[in-house]
């Protein structure tokens, strides 16, 4: 099975790229969606956590994400504790699913995850593919999508790395400069077919 990994900024259209290895039969892993189950409802992680940062949720609940963010965002090494933590729970839970798309007889398989080359996750993946958009294009997107200001979407655009980060460190780029959302599907399948042959 081949595993092909997705990264590059939010809003640049990874989503798109994800939908298009489905709609061919391949699995998909939306990292963000793991690690966000994996805070609901794994009860390794969550004590993890709470042993890092202390109390995180109300009783046996889930871990409170605002709680959390408030506590590492801000703070370089509580941040790194708290990707060490996170990460070895979501390449675990990763290679089941892979595992899973493998006995289902899966021939092509992607992982989204924005930070794919930071991480052991790379590692999985015979291919990566850094998607990329134009800012501008990407703050639209980030507003329309989460309801937020303008502002709000330019500072979490201006916090990730640059796009020749992800160029450079990737097999592949994939520039969403699409005017329509039809249209950068079409740029991906066609991509898939020439990267995958």
């Amino acid at each position: 099975m081949t595993v092909l990994g997705i990264t590059g900024p939010t809003g640049a259209g990874k989503t798109t790229l994800l939908r298009e290895v489905e709609n061919l039969g391949g699995g998909v892993i939306d990292c963000d969606e793991v690690y966000h189950q994996l805070l609901e409802g794994d009860s390794a992680l969550q004590e993890a956590l709470e042993k890092e940062f202390g109390p995180l949720r109300e009783g046996t609940g889930p871990i409170d994400r605002k709680r959390l963010g408030a506590i590492v965002f801000g703070d370089a090494g509580k941040l790194e504790a708290l990707n060490a933590i996170a990460w070895r729970a979501v390449v675990e839970r990763t290679q089941e699913l892979l595992q899973a798309h493998r006995a289902q007889g899966k021939v092509l398989a992607a992982v989204d995850a924005i930070a794919l080359l930071e991480c052991p996750l790379r590692e999985l993946c015979q291919l990566t593919v850094a998607v990329l958009a134009p800012p501008e294009v990407r703050v639209k997107r980030i507003m329309a999508r989460e309801g937020i200001s303008q502002d709000y979407a330019w500072a979490r655009v201006r916090a990730q790395k640059p796009d020749e980060y992800f160029s450079q460190n990737c097999d592949y780029t994939l520039v969403n400069d699409c005017s329509t959302p039809e249209e950068f599907s079409q740029k991906v399948r066609k991509f898939l077919k020439e990267a995958l042959s």
